[in-house]
């Protein structure tokens, strides 16, 4: 090779190359590569917070199944990433507070789904039929029947004449997913007490409850059913009903009575308290239960004592008793809106995504209340349910956020099924509590101060503003409890489990004004009038109870009473569904005490009990309104 200038000079460049500009480039890529590896690492240590905790047990896989028995620690790991902001009212919130995980679980053994092979606990059970009711089909009343049957609709809430006519031991239909009959459960589940709680039930929907309960549930596995009676005074509720007991079922049931009125809530901590199983399971006093509808429901719990099972409630007709499924493959879970009425929604994509089946369980953020089973000193280390609740209503939403912010879960089972029979009505009242506004407001608020944050408390106020600042009782045992147990803020809670409240229930924007919208020189109000959806509201005489005459003008235009709104249709104001975004068209002038409608163009006019559009004559004493605010309790 000939050497020439031209070729040391290349030479020489690549050498200044290395030396120099080498160096530089290495140790950029060792930065680079070390900058990944640790996302990679974070990434993998904190998965998202939804990553590691949507998937509830690795059920149905084989080899993981395996390898995680019992006693293995398992961290749920709840640090993530902070989001800076929120989606709701970003200015109110504070600043993303730093989230210290809950402590380390042991998980227990988990279900396997093994296809074409019946599971271990799947009963040999077919449908049959043999009398009025089975398979779920409907049973009639004939018009000879019928003012019999409509007294006792009026006494119970349910047509007992129809349900008289049923077997108590009936066969339902099977309407699990064919799926559920191929899980194959851990051997050794805990033992479970079902707590009923009745008070003035009728007979047989009450005994046909327990008939369920005792037919379809593996005999070593149920412990006891705990009846309470929380002081019925119907005849056959006292000596038939302990008779009854005795001589079909022995000692696996178990009546206990309360001396006086307490209510669902408070009885079913009793109740609680009477049991002995490892796991307490509360059902209302009219239902019937499904083909293995226990062991999934004692599966979840031996996996993770901290969580919450929840059976898929299908639906009992309360004239006929037609049993039918509620949900099948598309599956729901519990949430609220702002005013706390229980609603159920379709389960996220991103939860669902998480299971490998698709009968496995899945988180709900709530549940309804009546039926659910969780270990029973886990329940009373939450402090079972506040104990300032009263009768009914509100308990579910407790319970939930307790679990949830402090470290449990709650899931919906989907092989775990149970029939509920949706009364027509409540025919019961409430004892001795009178309080000056309606008891499941009283126990909304208790939960509200305790387990909500201050921006989250004024959603809830906007919406029901009549009720802000009565007295609620002592909740500081409540407060130290989420103190001590360094609880997650509601905003954690909303962020993390319950995303799909705020897209389907937009916080509502402060009120501008609420109350009755009275006649400014008259003595009649706005007044749904006990219409349906759709139906038009009109006036009637003020009474000054809020209820069916209380409304709210919020400042993006929009008036609403309850969950519902007030919208224009032609020439008249009807009472209808919300639509998503909480804004509307209305405008309220308080100098000149008229409500307009800026679509219409047309002012609100009271004309012979009836409210319609005309134009705008701020002299019309017809077109003028005041909005005054009702606090009955004051």
């Amino acid at each position: 090779m000939r050497i020439t200038v031209k070729v040391i000079a290349k030479v020489t460049i690549v050498l200044i190359a290395v030396i120099f500009i080498g160096p530089f480039l290495l140790n950029q890529a060792l930065g680079n590569r070390k900058t990944n590896d640790t996302a990679k690492k974070s990434s993998k240590e904190n998965g998202g917070m939804l990553a590691q905790l949507l998937k509830p047990a690795p059920a149905g896989d084989k080899d993981t199944a395996e390898q995680n028995g019992p006693g293995i620690p398992v961290v749920n790991d709840f640090e993530r990433e902070q989001v800076e902001g929120h989606p709701i009212n970003v200015h109110q919130v504070r600043q993303p507070e730093i989230d210290e995980p809950f402590p380390t679980k042991l998980y227990g053994p988990v279900a396997v789904l093994r296809e074409g092979e019946l599971g271990n606990f799947e009963p040999n059970e077919v449908n049959k039929k043999t009398g009025p009711g089975d398979n779920g089909e409907p049973v009639y009343t004939s018009m000879k029947e019928k003012p019999q049957a409509d007294r006792s609709v009026q006494e119970y809430g349910f047509n007992m004449v129809a349900s008289d006519k049923i077997a108590m031991n009936r066969v339902i239909p099977d309407t699990r997913m064919t799926e559920c009959k191929y899980w194959h459960y851990p051997d050794k589940l805990p033992t479970a007490s079902v707590v009923i709680v009745f008070h003035n039930e009728g007979w047989s929907t009450l005994v046909r409850t327990i008939h369920s309960i005792v037919n379809r549930s593996p005999k070593h596995l149920l412990h006891e059913v705990v009846m309470v009676d929380d002081f019925s005074v119907k005849p056959h509720l006292k000596e038939p009903l302990d008779k009854y007991i005795k001589e079909n079922f022995g000692n696996i049931v178990k009546l206990y009575r309360n001396t006086e009125r307490l209510g669902l809530i408070q009885t079913r901590t009793k109740g609680a308290e009477y049991s002995k199983g490892d796991v307490v399971i509360f059902l209302d006093a009219h239902c019937e239960c499904q083909r293995n509808w226990l062991v999934p429901l004692l599966a979840r719990i031996a996996y993770d004592r901290t969580i919450m099972a929840v059976p898929i409630v299908d639906s009992i007709n309360w004239n006929n008793y037609r049993y039918t499924a509620q949900y099948t493959s598309n599956h729901h879970r519990g949430i609220f809106e702002w005013g706390f009425l229980y609603k159920e929604s379709p389960v996220p994509r991103a939860v669902l995504d998480k299971r490998k089946h698709q009968s496995e369980p899945y988180w709900s953020p709530t549940h309804a209340g009546g039926l659910f089973a969780i270990d029973r000193k886990y329940f009373f280390e939450l402090g079972a349910y506040d104990p300032g609740m009263q009768i009914w209503g509100g308990e579910n939403f407790e319970l939930s956020f307790k679990i949830w912010q402090c470290g449990g879960s709650i899931e919906w089972v989907p092989c775990s099924r149970v029939g509920h029979v949706y009364r027509n009505h409540m025919p019961y009242g409430f004892g001795k509590v009178n309080p000056k506004i309606p008891i499941v407001l009283l126990n909304y608020m208790r939960v509200v101060e305790v387990w909500l944050d201050p921006v989250y408390k004024e959603y809830f106020y906007t919406r029901e503003p009549t009720i802000r600042g009565y007295p609620i009782g002592d909740i500081t045992k409540q407060l130290n409890f989420k103190k001590e147990h360094k609880c997650k803020s509601f905003k954690w809670f909303i962020e993390n489990v319950a995303q799909e409240v705020v897209e389907r229930f937009p916080p509502l924007p402060p009120n501008k004004l609420w109350g009755e919208i009275k006649q400014k020189n008259g003595y009649k109000c706005w007044d749904t009038l006990g219409s349906q959806l759709g139906g038009h509201i009109g006036i009637s005489g003020c009474h000054h109870y809020g209820g069916n005459q209380l409304y709210r003008l919020n400042t993006k235009g929009q008036i609403a009473t309850g969950e519902r709104c007030i919208i224009a249709s032609g020439s008249q104001i009807v009472y209808t569904f919300c639509d998503a975004m909480p804004t509307g068209e209305w405008e309220y002038d308080q100098k000149k005490y008229t409500i307009y409608h800026k679509l219409i163009e047309k002012c609100v006019q009271s004309m012979e009990g009836s409210l319609i559009f005309r134009q705008c004559d701020p002299s019309n004493s017809d077109q003028q309104w005041v909005i005054n605010e009702v606090r009955i309790w004051q």
